[in-house]
């Protein structure tokens, strides 16, 4: 075995919003390798239109940039928990990590949760303070903190003695001087090159690698992503395909390895080097690509399981039929082509043929997958999130999250009974300048529809993150939703005149000219029960003229549903309805006299 010194796999990990991104531009941006034409706008990696919508990263992305001789290979990360697949699986490919964290914030839920999967794959972190030119920024304090946070995740001595540097990504610079304001990239460089140890390889063994990432191309299918672990790779050369359960023989038909922002086909890459290889069609993540006379499987990727299901159905509401994919075979293949990339989810055939059950890390996570398919132009209807139940001798246990909340001093008490009521258990309070810093341990279920009361409670000021903690035991019923819903009796379009006696009894989700139907949620009830209504109800007309009767309506502005808050504003009865332009709430028995009958039963009323 020995080192490679030409080259450097370095995986950028933090916290969402800590700056990972926006540091990979200043790397980009001062590397010398490109015009200023090729590195147009900010976030140059957040390429797809949901990524730049939201200003978060959801794919995890590999870049190559040369410094001198060597080649830095670097692969930026989603910061968020609910994508914590796509960290997990990186990792795999890195000898050494970029760990940001804000100069104000200090180490967040994710900071942690990836620093564990570090420690466990023997990664050397280079710890990076960014933001160090914020008005409010403490690097020192941070500094002192993410020691601690070292220590607490059980890191080695080896580990506890990282290197780390400050630095601004906007600004484009770093430096070993927590109060510089000037400067550029190079001290980031310089010790990227110093700390991180290159590949050990071992070219005297045949070929193996794992693939970790898949991507696909319509010229040449499907294109396996990773690092070579032992030998070369040529182009033509035959290799095994060794899935989970079987192993197939096939032609390698190209080897590409990145550089800058593209990939170039070489003849042959060697151990150490991250590649794409082209021509093996039934390839999936996790499966080892290796010489023929290679048998035995690499170590599979080993990822967290699910933590939260949905039931995905076909949408049979009486306005269904604006998307182009409507069926449920359509669903399922859709669903099936997201299985071979996104290694995190899990899919199942519900009892009723048209549903299925999809499991994922999160909300986010799912909320994601859903809105990418209704922009590709599927319709379908989806049910409230609900966590996964795991039998642990005998016991029922469920997901707990570790949730931190920085919130103004004020509203400390807002939230303490907010997070309380719903079993949640502090864990820690600090004060980081005009902000109380809150550390919970909450069951999963209980942050379900909690953000945007949190958010209601604070005036807008609490910022909340939660990342996965652990399996514990069932803790007992959390409080469902508070109000009631006014739910439509008719099918129609909703007028002015209705609306504005309806608004004094709740908050609107529709405006005048909307289209409702029978069994549509279409407002909040003030009360905590359900109220059948008429949107449509117009003014009754006649010759007379009485005064006062020609007033002025002012309606207040509907409550805007984005995907999210719907997901989490459903009860177990209710479905959100998806469509490419629309996003609606209703019951899942849409006539009253339905409900009525199924709550006689004592049924759960399902699809």
């Amino acid at each position: 075995m020995k080192r490679r010194d030409d080259i450097r796999n370095v995986a950028i990990i933090a916290h969402v919003d800590h700056g990972k991104t926006t540091i990979v531009d200043a790397m980009l941006r001062q590397s010398g390798q490109y015009r200023a034409s090729q590195l147009q706008g900010e976030r140059i990696l957040d390429s797809n239109d949901l990524e730049k919508e939201r200003g978060i990263t959801i794919l995890a992305k590999n870049i190559a940039i040369k410094y001198g001789d060597v080649k830095i290979n670097i692969i930026d990360t989603p910061g968020h928990a609910d994508f914590g697949g796509e960290v997990e699986r990186t990792l795999q490919m890195a000898d050494g990590a970029l760990v940001l964290v804000d100069a104000f914030e200090g180490p967040m839920p994710q900071t942690k949760f990836v620093l564990r999967k570090a420690f466990e794959r023997q990664i050397r972190p280079i710890v990076v303070i960014n933001k160090i030119d914020r008005p409010d920024a403490r690097p020192e304090e941070v500094l002192n903190e993410i020691f601690d946070t070292f220590v607490e995740l059980g890191a080695s001595e080896e580990q506890a003695e990282f290197p780390y540097i400050f630095a601004s990504g906007r600004s484009g610079f770093a430096s070993d001087d927590p109060k510089a304001t000037t400067g550029d990239m190079r001290p980031l460089f310089d010790l990227i090159l110093e700390k991180v140890p290159g590949p050990e390889v071992d070219l005297d063994r045949p070929f193996s690698m794992v693939c970790t990432t898949l991507d696909y191309s319509e010229y040449v299918g499907r294109i396996a992503i990773g690092r070579i672990a032992t030998g070369k790779a040529r182009r033509g050369q035959k290799a095994n395909l060794i899935q989970r359960e079987s192993t197939s023989t096939g032609s390698i038909s190209g080897v590409l390895v990145f550089d800058k922002l593209g990939r170039v086909e070489v003849e042959e890459a060697e151990a150490g080097d991250v590649v794409a290889i082209v021509g093996l069609s039934s390839v999936e993540i996790g499966d080892t690509i290796a010489a023929t006379e290679v048998t035995e499987a690499l170590p599979r990727i080993e990822i967290g399981e699910p933590t939260l299901s949905m039931l995905f159905t076909v949408n049979d509401s009486p306005l269904a039929g604006e998307g182009k994919y409507l069926t449920s075979r359509h669903i399922k293949d859709r669903l099936d082509r997201e299985l071979e990339s996104n290694v995190a989810l899990r899919v199942e055939q519900a009892e009723d043929l048209d549903a299925f059950k999809v499991s994922g890390r999160g909300l986010l996570h799912l909320s994601v997958l859903i809105e990418t398919m209704r922009r590709e132009g599927f319709e379908l209807s989806v049910g409230k999130p609900e966590v996964i139940i795991k039998k642990i001798d005998g016991v029922d246990h469920e997901p707990y999250e570790y949730l931190v909340v920085d919130v103004p001093h004020e509203h400390i008490g807002p939230v303490m009974e907010l997070v309380g009521g719903r079993r949640g258990e502090m864990s820690r309070m600090d004060v980081k300048g005009a902000y109380a810093h809150l550390e919970f341990l909450i069951p999963a279920r209980g942050l379900i529809g909690l953000r945007n009361r949190l958010i209601s409670a604070t005036q807008g000021e609490a910022i909340m993150h939660h990342n996965y903690h652990e399996y514990r035991p069932f803790k007992g019923e959390i409080p469902s939703r508070a109000n009631g819903v006014m739910i439509s009796m008719v099918r129609g379009q909703v007028v002015a005149f209705a609306l504005d006696n309806l608004q004094q009894r709740g908050i609107m989700f529709v405006a005048p000219g909307d289209d409702t139907y029978e069994g549509m949620i279409i407002a909040e009830n003030a009360r905590d029960d359900d109220m059948v209504v008429n949107p449509c109800k117009e003014k009754k007309l006649t010759n007379m003229r009485a005064s006062g009767s020609d007033k002025n309506i002012l309606l207040k502005p509907p409550r805007e549903l984005t995907l999210e808050i719907a997901l989490e504003y459903i009860e177990s009865d209710e479905l959100v309805e998806i469509t490419p332009s629309k996003i609606r709430l209703r019951k899942k028995q849409l006539t009253e006299e339905g409900r009525k009958r199924s709550s006689r039963s004592g049924k759960k009323v399902g699809v």
